[in-house]
């Protein structure tokens, strides 16, 4: 009995040791808890559905003894997912549409007032060509009597002129044979013979044929008014007339003073430092004003007595009645540093009459990138811009069909600046350049050469937008010392004092002008808000609750890779052949036989559970080793 009382610890070392073992496995544990991850993906599941902020998923845990429950929460959480993320797609689709926002803003200060382009309407006869638009004339007028029986009259001194002229195979009335201006018949009417008393002149159309130059193929260039296609088969042979003078100084004979009688901004005469000149093959001279962008006018103050008057001469004399129909002059309204382009934003000035044109200056500014297709300077536009001024739609266009029309047509058209090494179309040198215009017109049209696909807007253009006042001017009791005071100015000589002169006055209606600009309709913080709004509607969390669905994530992928290589390991363990038979009895030793055969029992467990060291055995061991001993 004296042995095993020796042999034995007091209570309180035993009581002592026991929590120092334990406060050392506590430590143990949790050192391995930092790296390790839990046993399986249910318990995974578990943990995070009992301890996450997303409203709902506890439920999938503490109703798991009720099938019913856990099905019908289970099902109701998955389609609340899916709606949500339904939503994110509308949110994802909506932001990368690139919305814009419209506003609008409304400045007042001294505006800087518009170029102002103004044209006679009268093709000038110059000099340089006036021999050969006298043999057009003599030519044009012998078929209007053979199409129409009408007897354009001439003067004397051309019908005098063109008797002595000799023509050659290549003279201008040999290109005007090979396109000629004819009548044919209209649709409805063709099978019937030309003879026919139910054929009326009214039931034909006009027009001229253009042929290849093999003459294969034709285009019929055809009008149902005899006017257009008279005006357009003159203006034909016009443009090609004026393609052969080698020198375009030789066309610029600029008659500024027999054109403008008068000229006044803000109440201050203009002289030649304000205007610049340039020859339209349609419109006549044509004067900019205001277009010097070293010393431009400024309008401190709205209305008529700020702005330009202009007092014009429309009279027609001598120049080019078959090219030009109408009396008057034509107006048109710019932003410096771009071109005049008459046909699209000109309008009439009429004869007698005084025009008022307030302007109201608006400007817009475009979102580029992402959220349109304009463009800054046009450097990104595959055009190259003909133009000395700076990009514009327009500029765009008409520089792209002058490139399509040299590379198809082997020439330039005339209306159109000249492409470097290129040389405007004649048919003296570029006999069917017609038919190839044409053709190439109609396509242009259809957009089949893609320049309006080619050419976008600019981000920054500035427009004016115009309306028009009128009255007759002079009046019929002032017109008589009006005229008189214009004839005595200069020596003019006015003989149609109704249709001699026109008053023109442009000025700033207001001193507000208007900008459209654009801005981002949905930012990223604007989208992440409304990921925020959406995820908080349906599930009640914030910003944390999704890192913790990203964690989740995290050590789904982690406990995936980690028994995979566990996996791995058992199968490369049991890869060796089979033990001998000798040492079959010892199996029952080896770690790796519980596995053998069934390698999906291995579990990875996150928190490993130590048995108590062989030391805490000690106490125990040597006292039943005594007492047996001693029995």
């Amino acid at each position: 009995g004296g042995s095993v009382k020796a042999g034995k610890m007091p209570e309180g070392e035993k009581t002592r040791q026991c929590k120092q073992e334990e406060e050392q496995l506590q430590k143990e544990e949790e050192q391995e808890g930092l790296i390790e991850f839990y046993s399986s993906y249910q318990e995974l599941f578990q943990f995070f559905c009992s301890n996450t902020t997303i409203h709902g998923a506890i439920r999938l845990v503490c109703s798991k003894k009720n099938k019913m429950k856990t099905a019908f929460w289970s099902v109701l959480f998955f389609l609340t997912f899916g709606l949500m993320y339904w939503q994110f797609g509308i949110l994802y689709r909506e932001y990368f549409s690139y919305p814009v926002n419209l506003n609008l803003n409304l400045n007042s200060d001294r505006l800087t007032f518009p170029a102002v382009t103004l044209c006679t309407l009268n093709p000038y006869r110059y000099s340089a060509i006036r021999k050969k638009l006298d043999e057009l004339d003599q030519i044009t007028h012998q078929t209007l009597l053979d199409l129409y029986d009408y007897n354009m009259s001439l003067p004397r001194s051309d019908w005098s002129t063109l008797s002595t002229q000799k023509r050659s195979s290549r003279s201008l009335l040999h290109h005007v044979q090979r396109h000629p201006l004819r009548r044919q018949k209209r649709d409805n009417l063709v099978n019937l013979p030309e003879n026919s008393p139910s054929v009326d002149k009214n039931d034909w159309k006009i027009g001229f044929v253009l042929c290849s130059e093999n003459n294969k193929d034709c285009f019929h260039q055809a009008y149902s008014s005899g006017v257009d296609a008279v005006r357009e088969w003159y203006s034909f042979h016009y443009i090609n007339i004026l393609a052969q003078v080698p020198d375009a100084k030789a066309l610029d004979e600029s008659d500024f003073e027999n054109f403008i009688y008068a000229c006044r901004f803000n109440e201050a005469t203009c002289d030649k430092a304000n205007y610049t000149h340039f020859h339209h093959p349609l419109y006549g001279n044509c004067y900019t004003f205001n277009d010097n962008s070293s010393s431009l006018w400024t309008s401190s103050l709205p209305g008529i007595n700020n702005g330009l008057s202009l007092v014009v001469r429309t009279e027609q004399n001598d120049f080019i009645p078959l090219l030009s129909t109408v009396t008057g002059a034509r107006v048109m309204v710019h932003d410096q540093n771009e071109p005049a382009f008459m046909d699209d934003g000109g309008f009439n000035v009429r004869p007698g009459i005084e025009t008022s044109i307030s302007m109201r200056k608006e400007m817009t500014v475009r979102l580029g990138g992402s959220y349109s297709d304009c463009t800054e300077d046009g450097s990104d536009v595959p055009v190259q811009n003909l133009y000395s001024s700076r990009y514009t739609e327009q500029v765009c266009i008409r520089s792209c069909f002058q490139l399509n029309m040299v590379e198809r047509c082997g020439c330039a058209y005339y209306f159109y600046p000249l492409p470097e090494g290129a040389e405007y179309c004649d048919y003296t040198k570029h006999v069917s350049w017609g038919y190839c215009y044409y053709k190439l017109l109609a396509e242009f049209k259809a957009d089949v050469l893609g320049c309006f696909h080619k050419c976008r807007k600019p981000c920054k253009m500035t427009e004016y937008q115009l309306s028009a006042g009128y009255s007759r001017w002079p009046s019929a009791v002032s017109e008589d010392w009006v005229f008189y005071m214009l004839s005595q100015q200069n020596k003019y000589n006015i003989t149609s004092k109704r249709n001699g002169v026109a008053k023109v006055n442009i000025f700033f209606e207001e001193w507000n002008y208007k900008t459209n600009g654009e801005s981002p309709a949905f930012t990223v913080v604007t989208l992440l808000s409304q990921l925020g709004n959406q995820w908080s509607l349906w599930f009640g969390s914030s910003v944390l609750s999704v890192m913790e669905l990203a964690e989740l994530i995290l050590d789904f992928i982690a406990i995936t890779f980690i028994l995979a290589f566990r996996w791995f390991r058992s199968r490369q363990k049991l890869s060796p052949p089979g033990p001998s038979p000798n040492s079959h009895d010892n199996t029952a030793f080896q770690d790796e036989t519980p596995g053998l055969g069934a390698p999906h029992r291995f579990t990875v467990e996150a928190v490993v559970t130590t048995l108590p060291s062989y030391n805490s055995l000690e106490p125990r061991g040597p006292s039943r080793d005594g007492e047996v001993g001693h029995d």
